[in-house]
């Protein structure tokens, strides 16, 4: 979450009035993330999230987001809400983007998860993972691995962001397009449940939130990339294997992968970790010097990277 574009008041107070959620009380914008404007919106109905749709997000793939979450909801996982104003409609424009007015859920985004958080939160991947299997929508991975070179190149020199990098990502790069599997389970995943997409309280998840790089992929690959964001220290160096084993714990709780995803979760690891280094490295040229946002370091993931890349990293992603 962030935001590059501020919202005019009365333009404001005509999009809630669509809407049967009260008259606006506040308005402020929420500095985290760096995909899409966001703003905790107050209103004499209650408190919601309204969101502008920025950069990596097209506006003709938010009816896949519209229809992902009311399936999830149908199935009972926690997850936001899109709300409709009086007409039915959920995507609405202002500011020139494409917006809309989101379910507010209690909880804290984690920064320091606890063992028992990771657990909860690989259980929460895994039911989700359940629940999202007979979903009749798709769509292409925009951030997957057929896209990873195209991204790389839009970040222009990566010397520039980490002296070397360049030559990191051209390696890794050819090493995964040879490796890459074909053949393992897909249907759609989240693809970016960091720990501040998961709101707890306690030990309790009350809300999976921001879908927008929801997507068709391997699970596996999902819990890859879970596993990449959750279980090592801030500076990527170290994975903390008690956080480790109780967030596979949590996920084989609802889903057991199969032997060939098992073998595939290294090389899945790899991928995740070259994929948001290169996206961050990428943000870290090209985000706007007045946007109010906090650029994302892109070094931890080439540190977690290093770790993935070892001859032992398979034992990572033991439940035990």
């Amino acid at each position: 979450m962030a935001v590059y574009t501020l919202v005019d008041p009365d333009d404001l107070a005509a999009l809630v009035a669509r809407y049967d959620i009260g008259t606006v009380i506040s308005c402020k914008g929420i500095a985290e993330g760096v995909e899409n404007s966001n703003f905790l919106l107050e209103t004499t109905g209650g408190r919601f999230i309204l969101t502008l749709y920025e950069k990596r997000v097209r506006e003709s793939d938010l009816p896949f987001f519209v229809d992902l979450l009311g399936h999830l909801a149908a199935k009972n996982c926690r997850v936001p809400a899109m709300i409709c104003d009086r007409d039915g409609n959920a995507i609405q424009r202002i500011a020139d983007r494409a917006a809309c007015i989101i379910q507010f859920l209690p909880g804290i985004s984690l920064t320091k998860p606890t063992t028992g958080q990771c657990e909860a939160a690989g259980a929460a991947l895994g039911a989700m993972h359940r629940a999202v299997a007979d979903f009749p929508g798709a769509r292409e991975n925009s951030m997957g691995h057929r896209h990873w070179r195209d991204i790389a190149a839009s970040a222009g020199d990566l010397d520039i962001v980490v002296p070397g990098l360049q030559a990191i990502a051209d390696t890794e790069l050819a090493w995964l397009d040879a490796h890459w599997p074909t053949d393992l389970p897909a249907h759609v995943i989240h693809a970016d449940l960091f720990p501040d997409n998961v709101l707890m309280l306690g030990e309790t998840v009350t809300g999976l939130i921001d879908f927008y790089f929801a997507a068709t992929d391997y699970r596996a690959y999902d819990v890859a990339v879970t596993h990449a964001s959750w279980v090592f220290s801030a500076d990527g160096t170290r994975c903390d294997s008690g956080r480790a084993k109780a967030l596979m714990r949590g996920y084989a709780g609802q889903i057991a992968l199969t032997e060939a995803e098992v073998a595939a979760l290294p090389l899945l690891a790899r991928g995740a970790s070259l994929r948001f280094l290169l996206t961050r490295a990428h943000d870290w040229v090209h985000t706007p010097a007045d946007a109010l946002v906090t650029r994302k370091d892109p070094t931890p993931f080439l540190n977690r990277l290093r770790r993935y890349q070892a001859d032992d990293a398979v034992s990572l992603f033991a439940a035990a």
